[in-house]
């Protein structure tokens, strides 16, 4: 079956929105066999919107459209497909519901425009939106399969996962089954020429990489029988993926670092504190908005000024004139002064300059320490790292948990 995007929304043309749907459906389509030879941007113009469409009904059998159906005026996916396949837009009763509910659950006025969301072309299919407000659609009419998604991505992708994937899946008469590896400390670029073994070279299973926030989620998906079948297919490319980047991988699909190292910590009764500087208490923050962390969690200190250092953490005046702030002495000397306050199993320290002012040629921007100490032992940890403020701010974090979790994976 041939396939074709067509992504809708004046702000993608503008340049004001970065059209990531469009490269998110394109190995999504691609890992389900399903031929992609068409991408379209397209405004928000009745007009210009009804001939791309008419082009897509030519040459492609699957057309996905992403946005245009929200509440206002300039939302026209839907009413402009109705029109072009003669179908009338009928009230949808379970999605009028679950936007009244929506707007009641989240303490919001709901505006009569908001019901224009629930009218749905006669004879489709509803998608629930778990995420948002707008239903997504699909219809099958003269051999064609039309599939209306919300364009806001978090919207999209879970709506797309939960049930366009089996849906097409059904469609294509193919079984397929996927495990996800979330990875920390490696680029994307790096991940794939580790691993070009599989993703260059085999067709079953597939490999796709999706960067995130300072993290990329690898998944390995096989088509199969069964699952006990895909199982077969995917283990040795598993132990291959684990060979090549195993002290990468914190988890799985639905994990975040920061409750896989709180999980460690708790589970093994690990007590741990922090002193923060150019992170400004993240670490903290993150680990705290884990439940029950306050049992092994024993303090986060901002420590963001000099005066902070010496006073509250007990860093020497003498290095701290001596090295500067963002040195790996005074990333020690910050280990040892809080340990000196909790004794905590693990102390940690946080150093650098975020920016976007402060670098030298010898301490650029995005230079980091992070110390770690634990049984009397201190390691540190230098890194460059790139980006605007709250990118590095992002990363340092992201970095400090995974040294935790390994760390925590030694000891046990």
């Amino acid at each position: 079956m041939n396939g074709e995007i067509i992504s809708i929304g004046t702000e993608l043309l503008l340049g004001d929105v970065l059209n990531s749907n469009s490269q998110y459906l394109s190995k999504e389509l691609s890992i389900l066999g399903i031929n992609l030879f068409y991408h379209s941007v397209v405004g928000d113009n009745a007009y210009r919107l009804k001939q791309t469409l008419l082009t897509a009904f030519k040459r492609s059998d699957i057309i996905i459209t992403t946005g245009g159906l929200g509440p206002t005026q300039d939302d026209l996916t839907k009413e402009t497909i109705s029109k072009i396949l003669n179908l009338p837009l009928e009230l949808h009763q379970p999605s009028l519901k679950h936007i009244e509910n929506y707007f009641k659950n989240n303490f919001c006025k709901m505006t009569s425009n908001n019901i224009k969301q629930a009218y749905i072309p006669k004879g489709s299919i509803a998608i629930p939106n778990h995420n948002g407000t707008a239903p997504g659609i699909i219809i099958e009419k003269n051999n064609k399969i039309i599939i209306l998604l919300p364009g806001p991505p978090k919207e999209m992708i879970p709506m797309f996962e939960k049930y366009i994937i089996s849906y097409l899946s059904q469609k294509q008469n193919k079984n397929f089954y996927s495990k996800y590896y979330r990875v920390v400390g490696i680029g994307e670029s790096a991940l794939e020429d580790l691993l070009l073994d599989i993703i260059d070279k085999q067709e079953n299973p597939t490999l796709a990489t999706y960067a995130g926030d300072c993290e990329v989620l690898l998944r390995l998906t096989a088509n199969a029988k069964n699952e006990q079948k895909a199982n077969k297919i995917l283990q040795p490319y598993e132990n291959f993926i684990y060979n090549k980047i195993g002290q990468h991988i914190y988890g799985g699909k639905e994990d975040t670092l920061e409750k896989v190292t709180a999980d460690l910590l708790l589970k093994h009764n690990i007590t741990f504190s922090i002193a923060e500087s150019c992170t400004g208490g993240l670490v903290a923050s993150r680990l705290t908005s884990v439940p029950k962390i306050s049992k092994v969690f024993h303090s986060g200190i901002v420590c963001y000024s000099n005066q902070a250092k010496k006073n509250i953490v007990g860093v020497s005046k003498q290095i701290l004139e001596q090295k500067g702030a963002v040195s790996p002495e005074i990333a020690e000397e910050l280990c040892k002064g809080l340990y000196n306050k909790t004794h905590t199993d693990i102390v940690m320290s946080i150093t650098g300059i975020a920016g976007p002012e402060g670098g030298t040629i010898d301490k650029p921007i995005g230079l980091v320490y992070i110390g770690l100490l634990y049984n009397n032992q201190i390691e540190i940890y230098k890194f460059h790292l790139k980006g605007e403020r709250k990118k590095i701010q992002k990363q340092a974090s992201q970095l400090a948990l995974n040294i935790i979790r390994k760390k925590v994976l030694s000891i046990i």
